[in-house]
């Protein structure tokens, strides 16, 4: 592991690792990363893995006990998702030690296994750094980059030849992960973008792993480009009349005005009452309401966020429902409020009183929303680090097949990587 960088921008003092407990806000130099079978990172380190992007430390012979019971295992070397739908292998999560392969599918180790890499993986050594799948078309053939040292080994799954390469302007990666399709050579606590063909590096690298795949309160870091660009999905998101969007997400939200213009800070500064993780945000009456825990706030339009008198309210007295919310958003008929729970929708007439939650639909196609509202260009629903865009919110509840997926990151916010 590599010591944490003494003039790190990073608040350390919330963030003391101890050899029970680490903690990656700590920059933690992490032996492996991969996708799980649904999607989700796991970032390993010693005996423990991390589940998702502000996961805590969980024993991995929890989750993978047999790769616990490996001789001397003080880390693992390499591990990956292999996904082909042509292959046996399909959805598989890949695990390498010295010179052993475990290969797991629903959590379990699959028959024969472990087996040794040469039989697994043949013309690829031992003792590697890091490894990434990288389908077509990504790489020209469906393939498998191996890492160790200064070279990659491009193996190829379904003839099994070895390309050997020297990726010269990478750094030496201590584990690499595909995300989004797109491809990260983690070295230390950084973290630097690369083309899988070429090896090229894109853009101003490297970057730190905390300012974008961990949830990790800083000090003096640019908030802005680390929230544009962050993979943790959003927890609300709405717009106001005026054409402003306010998106939120953790302990920080980012602002958007109807030019384009971007700019982040913690919600704690604008919005004192509330400190941190709204649960859901619709703006109705030149207001913005805020749902967190069994509380709801209202706040004014403007410069500066003034909490309403009166709140917060109870969420039943306010909105006639109970339980947590998933998403809130307000469309054309600016006097209803849709509520997601769960795959649920509801409508609240906020012109009545008692306000009450009625209208019960099922979401047929999407069993998690995280954040959704409604703005000139339609509905548009986050789901996880997607979203999908609407023509109404009829459409939404009815339809039969999911419209074209678009990115969070790049779509909403500008972010170029």
């Amino acid at each position: 592991m590599k010591l944490p960088d003494p003039h790190q921008k990073h608040d350390h003092n919330n963030h003391q690792s101890t050899q029970n407990n680490p903690d990656p806000c700590d920059g933690l130099e992490m032996d492996a990363v991969a996708l799980n079978e649904e999607g989700v990172p796991y970032f390993f380190k010693g005996d423990y893995v991390f589940k998702g992007f502000g996961g805590q430390a969980k024993m991995i012979n929890k989750s993978f006990p047999e790769v616990d019971n490996h001789h001397q295992m003080d880390h693992i070397d390499a591990a990956f998702r292999m996904h082909h739908d042509d292959d046996p292998t399909h959805n598989n999560i890949f695990f390498i030690l010295d010179d052993m392969v475990y290969s797991y599918y629903q959590y379990k180790l699959e028959e024969g296994y472990p087996k040794n890499i040469s039989e697994v993986f043949p013309g690829i050594p031992d003792h590697l750094d890091a490894a990434v799948e990288c389908p077509k078309p990504e790489c020209d053939e469906h393939s498998v980059i191996f890492f160790k040292g200064h070279d990659s080994y491009h193996f190829n799954v379904k003839t099994k030849a070895v390309e050997k390469k020297k990726f010269e302007s990478m750094p030496n990666c201590t584990s690499a992960f595909r995300f989004m399709e797109h491809y990260y050579c983690f070295h230390g606590h950084m973290f630097s973008k690369f083309d899988p063909k070429t090896g090229e590096v894109h853009g101003k690298q490297p970057k730190d792993v905390r300012d974008y795949f961990m949830r990790c309160s800083s000090e003096g870091s640019n908030h802005t480009e680390r929230e544009r660009c962050s993979r943790v999905h959003l927890d609300a998101v709405t717009s106001d009349q005026a054409g402003h969007m306010y998106a939120f997400r953790g302990h920080y939200f980012l602002q958007k005005d109807k030019d384009g213009v971007l700019k982040a800070d913690t919600i704690e500064h604008a919005f004192k009452e509330l400190h941190s993780d709204v649960e859901a945000v619709f703006s109705h009456d030149d207001h913005l309401y805020m749902i967190k825990d069994d509380n709801v706030f209202a706040y004014t339009v403007g410069e500066n966020h003034t909490l309403l008198d009166g709140y917060p309210k109870p969420l039943k007295e306010e909105l006639g429902i109970e339980g947590h919310i998933d998403a809130a958003f307000v469309c054309e008929d600016h006097q209803h409020v849709h509520i997601i729970k769960g795959q649920h929708i509801y409508n609240v007439d906020m012109k009545a009183s008692p306000r009450a939650a009625t209208g019960k639909g099922k979401l047929l196609l999407l069993s998690k929303v995280n954040a959704a509202m409604c703005g000139p260009e339609g509905l548009k629903v986050i789901v996880g680090n997607n979203y999908y865009r609407y023509n109404s919110t009829m459409l939404f509840v009815a339809g039969r097949a999911l419209p074209e997926q678009h990115r969070v990151s790049q779509e909403l916010f500008g972010c170029d990587h």
